[in-house]
Parts: structure tokens; C-alpha cells; sequence
């Protein structure tokens, strides 16, 4: 069957003949690949940056971002059923039984790094035309979120995100859960860095938990990112196009930023410009240049006497998949046009190694394998 994978080797990426996968356990599950969503991360691998083959291979079938059409199931297989779409986890468990969140079924804290990750680490990915898996890798999707769907797995940042958030908040002494849940809500300012898909969805996320919202990135507008911040009601800045008085009113009053960009330069100078109390959550991840110059005493300063916390996120549970699901529901009901303006291209797999190696631009772009269920 047909499959773009990338050979680390000769530093190749290409359509290939890939051996078709078939059931060889009980609760796994056979999909028929509709969409799959390219990332920053499948171009950094098409640049030969990182991406580990599975054992025995030469090449990685890339893709992580699915979305799938249930074809077959095995007889111990419950929860999903044949015609049924899905999207499946990325991450897989390591094998040490000292890793106490993988025993938990937590990958996404896996402490050894002996994970693997479909499409990106050790095991192929879904940029192919057949798939099996464990059932428990995969989560149902509603029909009616078919063309939004593989939109899921880049939303499942913000929602690690805002579940380690609403546990940080607990910190703040006054907010008990003895008063009412209004007063206990804060008047949250958010910063987001980036227009990209994960800083897009996070802007859609923090709008709908309640958050004034405003989304800090390269272009100026009007672009697509800004136009779709501006259709659900955030506030769209340019990179130097804002007076740094007017930078400081803005950015000196937030109570979160939440950064997508991987550009590290960028974020340590808003980080210089946090709140009290107040939270940056880095999801970015730069790739290895030289060093830039950090004012490490203004930031330690900054987050010791105003009570600040700084933390990484990176993958998501299985638990953030199907609150995804459920936002992406809510994304859909509330801002219809927008979720689907994320989506700037969809390409066949014949031409996703041009897509990979940036041939294309736009927000989201997608591998179409099937465009409908049959």
C-alpha cells in the first residue's frame, strides 16, 4: 500500500510501497487513513533534525496528526465498531516498571525516554493508506467534526495545558472552593505567541474557558491567522509593529502566556514582561542554533518576587484526546467558518513530500487519503 516515509539514511522523502498492516491481536483495531495533518515537527524530521526508524527499518512512515475510518476489528475489541471514525494517541508507553507514569498510562511523563512515538520515534506513523492499533490507542469522533477532525491531536497541547493551569491555580491561597465559583475566577488576561495551528487552537481554548485573549505573532495584519483571531474574538499584534510602552501596558498585566512558536528568543523577552502570580507555559521547541543573550537575573528576580511559575508541556493523555473531541465540538458549534479556515490546503499523497519540504505555506495542511467514509 501506498505511504510517505523518510529514509534518515540518504536523506530522502518519498511516496513508498509499504507492507499493509493486519490484526495480530485480539483488541486491535484496522483503520482505512483519511486525513493527516503535517506539523512542525514532520518538516523538522524531513529536514533529518531527529526521528528514530522503527528496529529492523531504514525508513519512518511519518505522520502523527490522524484521523482514520474504522475497517476491521478484532474479538476482543468493545468500544469501537466498523464505520466508526477515529483519531489515535501518539505516544506509547516505555517498557521500565520503575517509570511510574507510564505504569499509570501517562506516557506523555514518560521519565526514562525509552517511548515511542508513531510517526516521529521508533514506531511508523499514519501518512499511509491502512493502519492497526490497540483499541485503547483510539478515541471516537462524531460524524458530524469529520472535515475538522484531524485537528484533534495539535489541540491536545492547550488541553494538557489547561489541566496542569487549573491544577497550578490551586496555589492562589484565596481561591477556596468554599466561595462561589464566580468570585473564585480570576479576570484572566491570556498572551498567545503565535498564529500557527497549536497557538490558533490555544487562542479558541482560552476563549472559550473565559480568558481575554490576545495573540502575539510575525505577520502583520490582515493574514489568514489574524483574520481568524479576529472572527472569534481575540485581539491580533504584530511582532514590532506595537510601541514597547504600549508592550509593557499589555503584556506587564497578563496572567498567562501561552507560547507556540519555538522561537526562543521571543518568548524570554515576553517572559521578562509577566505578571505577579501569574504562569508561561512553553509548548515550542527551538531547534539547536547558537546561543542567544537572556537576562537571567531580571527573570529569576522576576519569578522569585513575583510568585511566577514557568513550566513545559509536551504530548498529550488519553484523557486530553477526548476533551479535544469535545472542544473541537464546541469550536464547530460556536465559530464554524473559522475552524475550518485553519485548514488552508489538502494535498494527495503524492504530493506531500513537496508539502514536507515546505513547497507550501498556509496554516494547517493536510494528506487527504479518503475523502469521505464509504
Amino acid at each position: 500500500m501506498k505511504a510517505v516515509a523518510v529514509f534518515p539514511r540518504t536523506k530522502e522523502v518519498k511516496v513508498i510501497e509499504h507492507e499493509a498492516p493486519q490484526l495480530t491481536q485480539p483488541d486491535q483495531v484496522k483503520l482505512r487513513i483519511l486525513d493527516i495533518g503535517i506539523c512542525g515537527t514532520d518538516k523538522e524530521i524531513c529536514a533529518f533534525e531527529y526521528g528514530t526508524s522503527p528496529p529492523g527499518s531504514d525508513y519512518l512512515v511519518i505522520g502523527h496528526e490522524s484521523l482514520g475510518e474504522v475497517i476491521e476489528v478484532g474479538p476482543a475489541a468493545s468500544r469501537v465498531k466498523v464505520g466508526d471514525l477515529v483519531v489515535v494517541t501518539v505516544r506509547r508507553p516505555c517498557p521500565h516498571p520503575e517509570c511510574r507514569p507510564c505504569r499509570a498510562g501517562y506516557p506523555d511523563f514518560c521519565i526514562t525516554g525509552d517511548y515511542t512515538e508513531r510517526g516521529i520515534k521508533g514506531a511508523h506513523g499514519f501518512m499511509t493508506e491502512e493502519v492497526v492499533d490497540h483499541e485503547r490507542y483510539m478515541h471516537i469522533v462524531p460524524p458530524e467534526l469529520r472535515d475538522v477532525a484531524v485537528l484533534t491531536e495539535p489541540l491536545t497541547i492547550a488541553e494538557k495545558a489547561r489541566d496542569q493551569i487549573r491544577q497550578i491555580v490551586r496555589r492562589l491561597p484565596w481561591l477556596i472552593p468554599d466561595i462561589p465559583e464566580d468570585m473564585r475566577r480570576l479576570p484572566l488576561t491570556a498572551v498567545v505567541l503565535g498564529a500557527g495551528p497549536v497557538g490558533l487552537l490555544g487562542a479558541m481554548t482560552l476563549l472559550v474557558a473565559g480568558c481575554d485573549t490576545y495573540v502575539y505573532a510575525l505577520p502583520p495584519a490582515p493574514n489568514p491567522g489574524s483574520d481568524i483571531v479576529e472572527a472569534i474574538g481575540g485581539k491580533y499584534y504584530s511582532q514590532g509593529r506595537i510601541q514597547v510602552e504600549t508592550q509593557r501596558a499589555l503584556f506587564g498585566h497578563i496572567h498567562l502566556v501561552y507560547e507556540a512558536t519555538g522561537v526562543s528568543r521571543l518568548a524570554f523577552e515576553v517572559l521578562k514582561l509577566l505578571g505577579p502570580n501569574s504562569v508561561f507555559i512553553f509548548t515550542g521547541v527551538p531547534s539547536l542554533k547558537g546561543a542567544i543573550e537572556v537576562d537571567a537575573d531580571l527573570l529569576m528576580r522576576n519569578i522569585v518576587l513575583k510568585n511566577q511559575l514557568v513550566f513545559g508541556t509536551v504530548n498529550a493523555s488519553s484523557e486530553n484526546f477526548d476533551e479535544a473531541i469535545r472542544d473541537i465540538g464546541i469550536f464547530h458549534q460556536r465559530w464554524p467558518q473559522a475552524l475550518r479556515a485553519l485548514i488552508t490546503s489538502r494535498s494527495a499523497p503524492e504530493e506531500a513530500p513537496g508539502v514536507l519540504l515546505g513547497k507550501i505555506g498556509g496554516i494547517k495542511n493536510v494528506i487527504t487519503f479518503s475523502s469521505r467514509p464509504a
